[in-house]
Order: structure tokens, then sequence, then C-alpha cells
């Protein structure tokens, strides 16, 4: 064995799954041939090979449908490439409903699908009956059936893989287990294997299951569980029609494919079994676990309402095996935090056959690049917390995640496991002013105050939930009054020394080189002008620098801030978030609460807007920062940890006289909506630009270098951009806006909303997007007609630039 194997190599995946072996394939597409693969088995012969090989295209993003898309485009070009049969057969998928919430949903899902060229249509009842006749439909309130969707054969297309990548000069070796990650410097090196070390320049992480506890013991973070995954294989029916579409019943959990005169019926049940707490046993190859009927059992039964066929069927295989969930049902792709140069694709939730061409593809560009060729943010590795690779939180998030993928996809839905794990000092007394807590990144937040006796759970919908109301009030008392948020979620990092000001001037696009308590907003970019990160910078010493940036941002931007740091630099980078809690003071009474308790003036002169000074309040010291989120004259107050119980306690205190009133996170989205503020992650991301955005304004174009400089030179020379942020009201309050709708102009799409918000002070339902703007902002002239496509219904909107709440800011600089 030992003389198969190379002492070193360009790549090395370590598995030989689907997902490796794509990896392989397309990296010998892109002349990336010396790479191998190692695979502690046989090809397959962890997870990919029960996969039940569905092959669906509509995810909830552009670029996750653009990878599944991807993949079944390529499964036609790959038979044909490498003269394996994958098994691939277009049959189409029915989506049904049985109850008017769902349908809703899945219209939002088909409207999606559309703004991203996919074909669908929307059934009746009778139409589910026509092209699946074998289904009970009386009780059905309708479906959605996308014509390019279909199954493969999961170990038939990694083999095609495998030998398109041998084709092309990788070299695959099966039984050599990978023990250890090599490190060096920071550095992934290669891998250990009981043959011998292989050098590296590159490492693949794509092992499944195993990718946990392979990446824990180089203290890297991985967050997947296994979970047992059911389903059945029928004996053969007779006249079983041969092209029936693949069926998804997400009300009863289930999901149907006919397969060689058989029906598959497989389950994501709202409760599932995590499996292998205690280690997977070394010799797990082709291994199935015990059976369990009472599990399935009402699956099955509801199976048989919905398909009488089932009723007369014998069953062949009653099939147990694992598969490997995240804590928030999305894999995990890229380069590491921890270690440079060790990249991952594992954690697939159960998608991992259909999304296997679009991640290989991605991963080798990455790879070849050492950037996301496309936003992969909703998939980045970086998004998650070191915390979320404990395994306790993972065994028990798992009994959820995998039922999340069937049930309703509701928005500002809650997890219900592994929660108040990550909690601010203020948390206790939050939860006794009637705080209904949402979660971030692990953080418990107040996402809204329910009021005295009133219900303190959500009732979820499509339209206005049962916070609305309570939300309302808290807008109001923004407005008009004063009141207090728990921002200790948002992430802090100190960076100081003799260069900390060249490192941030570098990584920054706005100048950073301002007096002592200058606050300055800013992106940092990526070299193709993307944004990388929304953050602010406040300057508290002539070396010292308070960097805060969001709570989901937290590993990935320390990751991006610290690789920019020289070798030679005098400078250290620390995150200092849990020492550092946060409270936001906002609305027009927060200047005189913030007076009264700190016996200081705050008038405009005294403490102008984006300043930041150090102020008493009781017996403690905080930094008070005039800034705002929410489109009001406020403050936020930086207070040390050990302070912050007492600090809180002195504002509600004194709060009463002044109207004060607790605000969650729903009504800091509701007003920064009204003001037009973008939310990294949804509104602005790694392919936006800021004058695309609209934040030229943040940028230092007087600065004589900085990261992306000279591709926003480029792209502001060339008459600047083709394509906009725009802001949207909604001529129909009713409606609610959330992401990925079509935006239509002239009888076509010509863009998509990014967020969407109710704004209660303007009383009218927003949402903002980019739209292409050919002409600028003359292509936004009055008379121009925009509709919004919301679950199939095209709602006319009122669009421009700026917000539709005080767009002069005059109320921030009060």
């Amino acid at each position: 064995m030992a003389s198969e194997l190379p002492s070193t190599c360009d790549v090395v995946v370590i598995g030989g799954g689907i997902i490796g072996c794509s990896i392989a394939y397309h990296l010998t597409k892109l002349g990336i041939r010396d790479v191998v693969v190692l695979e502690r088995k046989r090809l397959t012969s962890g997870t990919t090979w029960h996969a039940a090989g569905l092959i669906g295209q509509l995810r909830a993003s552009r670029r996750m449908t653009e990878l599944a898309k991807y993949t079944s485009e390529l499964l036609w070009s790959l038979e044909a490439e490498t003269g394996l049969a994958t098994g691939f057969r277009q049959n189409g998928s029915i989506s049904v409903a049985t109850h008017a919430e769902r349908f809703e949903e899945l219209k939002r899902g088909a409207s999606m699908a559309k703004n991203f060229g996919l074909a669908v249509e929307v059934l009746t009842p009778g139409d589910i009956a026509s092209r699946y006749p074998l289904l009970r439909t009386d009780d059905l309130a309708g479906g959605i059936f996308l014509p390019k969707d279909g199954q493969a054969d999961p170990a038939n297309v990694t083999m095609a893989y495998a030998k398109g990548a041998r084709n092309g000069g990788a070299r695959i070796v099966e039984n050599v287990a990978v023990e250890r990650i090599l490190v060096e410097q920071g550095r992934a090196a290669g891998v250990l294997t009981r043959e011998g070390p292989i050098r590296a320049t590159t490492t693949v992480l794509a092992a499944g299951m195993w990718s946990h506890a392979i990446a824990r013991q180089v203290g890297v973070a991985v967050p997947l569980h296994a979970a047992e995954h059911f389903y059945i294989v029928t004996e053969p029916i007779a006249d079983l029609p041969r092209d029936l579409p693949v069926l998804r019943a997400p009300d009863e959990c289930a999901y149907v494919k006919e397969d060689a005169g058989k029906l598959l019926l497989g389950a994501f049940e709202p409760v599932a079994k995590p499996w292998g707490m205690g280690g997977i046993p070394d010799d797990f190859e082709f291994t199935t676990l015990p059976d369990d009927v009472e599990h399935f059992e009402p699956i099955l039964e509801a199976a048989i309402q919905r398909l009488p066929v089932l009723a007369e069927a014998g069953i062949q295989t009653f099939f147990n095996g694992p598969e490997s969930f995240t804590p928030d049902d999305r894999y995990l792709l890229g380069e590491t935090a921890e270690l440079r140069d060790l990249f991952v694709a594992c954690g697939m939730n159960s998608i991992g056959i259909q999304s296997s061409g679009g991640v290989g593809k991605v991963l080798a560009e990455w790879i070849r690049d050492r950037h996301m060729p496309v936003d992969l943010v909703d998939v980045d590795v970086r998004r998650m917390q070191p915390f979320q690779a404990n395994r306790r939180y993972l065994r028990e998030r798992t009994t959820e995640t995998l039922g999340l993928l069937y049930a309703m996809h509701w928005p500002h839905r809650q997890y219900a496991t592994a929660r108040g794990v990550r909690c601010s000092p203020f948390h206790d007394r939050l939860l006794a002013s009637g705080a209904v807590m949402g979660e971030q990144s692990g953080w418990e937040r107040p996402n809204w105050f329910a009021p005295a006796g009133g219900e303190r759970d959500y009732r979820y919908s499509w339209g206005r939930q049962n916070w609305f109301e309570p939300c309302a009030a808290e807008c109001r008392a923004v407005r008009d009054a004063v009141a207090l948020f728990d921002q200790s979620s948002f992430t802090k990092y100190l960076v100081t020394g003799l260069d900390a000001l060249a490192l941030l001037n570098n990584v920054s696009a706005a100048e950073m080189d301002g007096p002592v308590g200058r606050v300055v907003y800013t992106q940092w970019l990526n070299e193709r002008g993307g944004i990388e990160a929304d953050l602010t910078v406040t300057r508290t010493g002539e070396t010292e620098f308070l960097v805060v940036t969001t709570a989901a941002g937290q590993t990935r931007d320390l990751a991006w801030l610290r690789r920019h740091v020289p070798e030679a630099s005098r400078c250290a980078v620390v995150d200092v978030t849990s020492g550092l809690p946060m409270l936001g003071l906002m609305g027009p009474g927060s200047r005189a609460l913030l007076e009264a308790v700190s016996g200081e003036t705050l008038a405009d002169v005294d403490f102008p807007f984006a300043n930041s000074r150090e102020l008493e309040i009781g017996c403690a010291v905080v930094r008070a920062s005039r800034l705002t989120y929410v489109g009001e004259l406020g403050f936020e107050l930086y207070v040390p940890a050990e302070f912050a119980a007492h600090v809180f306690d002195v504002l509600v205190e004194a709060g009463d006289g002044f109207g004060l009133r607790m605000a969650g996170y729903h009504a800091m989205n509701a007003c920064r909506m009204e003001k037009a503020y973008r939310h990294w992650g949804h509104d602005i991301s790694v392919e936006d630009t800021p004058l695309e955005a609209g934040l030229g304004f943040a940028v230092g174009w007087r600065k004589p270098d900085f990261i992306g400089r000279d591709a926003l030179l480029r792209q502001r020379e060339a008459g600047g951009p083709k394509r906009r942020l725009v802001q949207f009201r909604l001529a129909d309050p009713v409606e609610l806006l959330h992401h990925e709708e079509p935006v239509w102009s002239g009888g076509e799409i010509v863009g998509s909303i990014t967020s969407g918000a109710y704004g209660h002070r303007i009383d009218a339902s927003l949402g903002m997007g980019y739209v292409q703007l050919p002409g600028g902002a003359n292509d936004l002239a009055a008379g121009r007609e925009f509709a919004i496509e919301i679950g199939w219904r095209k709602v006319p909107a009122e669009a421009r630039l700026e917000a539709f709440y005080d767009p002069a800011n005059e109320r921030i600089r009060a």
C-alpha cells in the first residue's frame, strides 16, 4: 500500500464519498492534477452508498440553487464523458401542501424559483392528481411541480466522478485511513496515515461524519453530528408507472421516489435520533444501523393514507443509516478560520448528492484562487462559532435539525433545542421584563417583549405574527421616547500597537486616521471590491482601536483581520466580545436619560454624532458612542462585564421618568429597514460593492491604498454600477417581504429582494433589493412602475434610492 502513496502532492482530499470525488474531478478540470484522494475503506462506504439520490434544484438562495442546478446539468455530460451510467433522469418533482400556510410557502418558493431561472408550475389538487394518479388529493390545498428535478444513483455518480478525476491525473487510494492532519506554523501541511505522511500545499476535509473528530484533533471546529435516517423500499408493485415524479409531502415528513418498479419512502421526522455519540466504529463500512419500526411507523401510516397503494405493497427493505447534520441545516464549506490551507466540504444535511457537482466546482475554484468564487457566505464554515462544535450541543441540536428540512420554514422561526447556552449578563433581567428570546450565533437575544400577562411564545404565520403589535409599541418608543436594546452579541475586537492604524487603514475602505474618540463606519473589502464585513471602528487611543461587527461575523471577521496582519507588524488583535457587553439607548429621550445618570452635559456641541467618550454611570465607567442602527438619536454603551448588571439597573431605575421601554431585535430590524440601513449577509455581501450598495459615502477615496480600491476605481470610472440596492414600499401593507422575492418592471424580472420588514413608524411594508439600473438613478424616474412577486402574486411597489424614514438624518443629529 505504501508504494501507492506519494510523499507529496498539491492537494490531498480526505474522504472518498461523492463530495471528495467531485472535488478531485473539478480540480483536475482546472489543471490541478497532482491530487490524492484518501478513502479509509472503499469509495461511497460511509453515507453516499445509501443516499436516496434525489436531485432537487430549488434551494433557499440564488447561489445554492445555482450549485444544485449545475449538478443536474453536469450529470448528463458526466455520463457521456466517463462512460459510466449515473442513473440520472429528470422525471421532475411534486411538493404537496395539506393546508393554506404550507401552500403559501410552496408558492413563495415557486416565485423564488422563477427568480432563479427555474421552470416551475403551481398546481391545483386536480393538477396533482393528473401528474401523480396514485396520490390521494381530496385533502390537499395545492402543490408545485419542478420539471427539471430528478433522481440518480449516488454510488454510480461517485464512481463517474472518480473515473473522471483519474482520467484527469488524480490518484484515488482506498483502504488508507488518515490518522491526523499535519500542522506547521498555523497551516495544514498534509496528512499522516499508517503508511506514512503525505505533505500537501492544500488539505481538504471531506470525510462526512468523521470530519468533526478529525478536525477536533487539531483544534478546528467543524460542527456536525450524525443522525439516523430511515427509509423503506417496497417489493415490486404491479403496473407501477415508471415516469412518476419524485414526491415530497413535507406536512407528512415524507418523500417518495419510484425506482425499478418499487417505491422508496423516506422521512425527515420531527424528532430525530442522533447517532455516533461514542464515536464511529473503526470497521464501519457499508454499515446499516438497527431497525426501529416503532420510530418509523407514524411516517408509514401517514404515507399509506396519502398513497393507498402502499397498503398492499410488501416491504422489501427497511433501511437505517447515518447522515451528518449541522446546527443550522446548511453545509460547511471553505477554508477554516483556525488553519490556513485547510478546506472543508462536509455536513451536507441530506442534500449532498444534489449539491455534489456545484460543491466540487466552487471548492476547486476556491482552492485555486484562495477566495470565494461566488457568494457562499450561507455555507462558509467560518459562520460557525467554536462552541458549536461542542458534542453535547450538537447531539441536542441534531434531534431537531433533521426534521427541520421538512418542517414549515416560517419567517423568524426559532430553534427549540440547545438553547440558553450563550447569554448576556442582562439575560435574567430581560426575561423578567417580558423578553421573548431568539437565537443568533448561539446568543440568546430578546427579539420582542410581551406585555404583562401576554403570550410569550411565537405563533408563526406568513402574515403578521403575534409579536407584530408588541414590536409596534417598541418602535413607537424608539421614535417618541427612549428604548433600551441588549446588543451584547455584537462582536468586538481590540486592535492595539504601533502598527494598528496601518493595519486598519489597509483593510478598511474608510480613512481610519482620525482623532481619538472618533467613530468611523466602514467596510472591509476584498480585492474585487466586494464587502467582506460591515462595521464601525472607534479610535480609543493613539495606538488603540475598538472594532465592532455583527454577531454572526465573530469567527469570520476575526480570521479576515488576523490574516491581514503582516508578519513583522507591531500589532495585536484580541476578541473582547465576552468581556464587553453593550447596551443601546435609542430615541429622542436618550440624551436626557444619559445626562441624568452620568451627570454630564451631552448636547450636540459637547458630544457630536460619530464620537465616543467615557462616562460614569452609577459606580461604573463605560464607553459611550453616539451611534444608531435604528435611525434616532442614540448611544451605544460598552460596559465591562463585571459592571454590566449594575449599569443596567441604574438605567432602568432612572428610565421610569423618561418613558424608557425595553426593545428587541424585531423592532431594531423594522427601524433599520425604514432607514435603509444595510445588513451584512442579506443586503450586502462578498459580491456587492459599496457603490452598488449605495455606500460610496463611506469610502475614503483620497486614501492612497486599501484592499479593493482598484476595483472600486474601475467601477466608478466605467460610469458607476449597473445594479443598485433600492428601497421598496408595497402598495398593500398587509403583504410582507422576506427575501428573494422577484422584482418586476416592464414585464420582466429586474431584481430581487434581499430583506424586508414592516416599518411601524411609517405604517408600511418595506423591503430592499438589488435592481438592474443601466441608466443609474434616472432609471427610477417618476412613472416607472415596479411590482414584487409574493407567493405567485404581483404587488405594486414604490421604489427609491433613499430611506423612507428621515432621509435627511435630522433625527439622528438632533
